[in-house]
């Protein structure tokens, strides 16, 4: 007689000790590794505080240029509200210069991307804009625009502009071919194209754009302040380190860094929230 076993999916054999055990070790380690990757920052920062440390312990570098890590901490502690007030304004001033990049850049990119007419007249214009040493720029913003935030904001938005106009034109201008050839299966119009799979598809390179373009928001922040600033963290750094106060001088330094990666670290979770399929479809190390 046939053997006639049910086919409920409840009824389910249970699986081998050898299965549990196994994805047990695998819950685990991938539980250390996102332990270690957290932890992994701050080992580095201790590391760069012992060697900064031991450099200024042996004066390797004099002290008026680099005095010792305590000291600017306690430079920090004296006049925190201060301080704090001061790097507010120059996280204004990156956030508002960078969003400005950002539309404008995108917007440029999309206009090379859509016609190769436009992206062979503007193209080298655009790569000598940007060659030009935006420091050279300061006084000339001052006497164009003032003393503000006026040439603050365009030094942002000269410094952040080119990574983002490249990153979204060579996003759009690079679909990968099955995905074009989808889209022409589908009879789908020029905006259906855009709006379903070539900006899709771009957004993991402008956000390459952008990931490089935020750390020189802040560079271009400080550079500005110290053109033309009347407040900010460059604003500071320069009245300290012309009184000889090298130690207030670096705590500004010090906070410019930490607000950059601060930033950088919200743009890295704006992108893994935004782009899901991404760490998804690629290799990870």
């Amino acid at each position: 007689m046939t053997d006639v076993r049910s086919a409920d999916p409840a009824v389910a054999e249970p699986p081998p000790p050898g299965a549990v055990s196994e994805a047990g070790r695998a819950g685990r380690g991938a539980g250390l590794r996102a332990g270690a990757g957290t932890a992994l920052p701050a080992v580095g920062i201790v590391i760069a505080l012992a060697a900064w440390w031991l450099t200024a312990r042996l004066e390797l570098v004099h002290p008026v240029a680099l005095p010792p890590p305590a000291d600017v901490f306690t430079a920090f502690v004296d006049k925190p509200a201060q301080m704090l007030e001061h790097t507010w304004d120059t996280t204004l001033e990156i956030l508002t210069g960078f969003a400005l990049s950002v539309a404008a850049g995108v917007l440029i990119g999309l206009s090379l991307a859509s016609s190769r007419t436009v992206e062979r007249m503007f193209t080298p214009l655009l790569v000598a804009v940007n060659a030009v040493p935006k420091i050279t720029l300061g006084p000339l913003l001052v006497v164009a625009l003032g003393w503000g935030q006026k040439p603050i904001l365009t030094m942002v938005f000269l410094l952040c502009f080119f990574p983002i106009v490249l990153s979204t034109a060579t996003g759009l201008t690079t679909t990968p071919a099955d995905l074009a050839e989808l889209v022409r299966s589908w009879n789908a119009s020029r905006w259906q194209a855009f709006r379903k799979v070539r900006f899709p598809a771009a957004l993991p390179q402008i956000f390459v754009g952008l990931k490089v373009a935020m750390p020189l928001a802040a560079i271009g922040a400080v550079i500005g302040e110290f053109q033309a600033g009347e407040s900010g963290l460059g604003y500071v750094i320069t009245q300290y380190a012309g009184i000889g106060d090298a130690a207030t001088a670096w705590a500004a330094i010090m906070l410019v860094a930490l607000v950059s990666i601060l930033l950088y670290s919200a743009l890295l979770l704006i992108e893994r929230i935004a782009l899901p399929w991404v760490r998804e479809t690629t290799s990870s190390r």
